[in-house]
């Protein structure tokens, strides 16, 4: 599904250039449920955000379900996200002004579906996740968990391949932050490939795979249901 040679990012600091990410090869299968740890600053994120193209001033190669990234422009590396991608974030970047429905509705509006089968899959999501009777609350009705929630029924509304999720459980207390995980897991095990970033060593523990990083490199990549270095 994903296949990254070489990439690195680099930035420009009053010390001289800065390195963010050095020589990532990485390759992720459909399926897995890969899980990015290391220390602050490591390039945890900046890494989710070059998988996830929200990031395009880097170097190296990136295939994405036989696309190749890097030799896409903006606009087509854009259709990519929109199609197959879900986000999930920490500060959960729900729209302050659009109810729940609403908010839900947004990244399907990104794409080419007709406003009836826009509603029709919008209603199935909040079936789904027993938040019907949320639908026209505004996030700041909600509790973080339950915004949480909204934010994650977002980010599979569209039935993307891949979830990315930066820090999904930051902001929660240890049973929401469970409730979130075994969600996760569920959508893992009906064939969505899921990579987070997270400190969590509980949140760790629902993925097939630990990722390591330090300072912008791969200092580990194990296979954590064979227990077996993958890479």
């Amino acid at each position: 599904m994903i296949q990254l040679r070489n990439v690195e990012k680099t930035i420009k600091s009053p010390a001289g250039t800065m390195w963010l990410l050095r020589r990532i090869n990485l390759t992720v299968k459909e399926g897995d449920f890969v899980t990015i740890m290391g220390p602050s600053g490591a390039g945890k994120t900046t890494l989710l955000s070059i998988v996830g193209m929200l990031d395009d001033g880097w170097a190296g190669e990136f295939i994405f379900l036989d696309n190749i990234v890097h030799k896409l422009d903006r606009k087509k590396r854009s259709e990519l996200n929109r199609k197959y991608i879900g986000f999930v974030f920490q500060s959960y970047h729900l729209l302050d002004n659009l109810t729940v429905q609403e908010n839900i509705d947004v990244p399907l509006s990104y794409r080419d579906i007709p406003r009836a089968q826009r509603a029709s899959m919008v209603a199935d999501i909040l079936d789904r996740f027993q938040i019907v009777g949320k639908k026209d609350l505004y996030p700041n009705q909600l509790s973080g968990g339950q915004q949480q929630l909204v934010g994650v029924a977002r980010a599979v509304a569209g039935n993307p391949k891949l979830i990315l999720a930066d820090e999904p459980t930051g902001n929660l207390h240890s049973g929401q932050a469970k409730e979130i995980m075994e969600l996760f897991s569920k959508l893992n095990e009906q064939g969505t490939t899921i990579i987070q970033v997270t400190h969590s060593e509980s949140n760790a523990s629902y993925g097939n795979r630990i990722i390591q990083l330090k300072d912008g490199w791969i200092v580990e990549d194990t296979n954590t249901l064979k227990g077996s270095a993958t890479a």
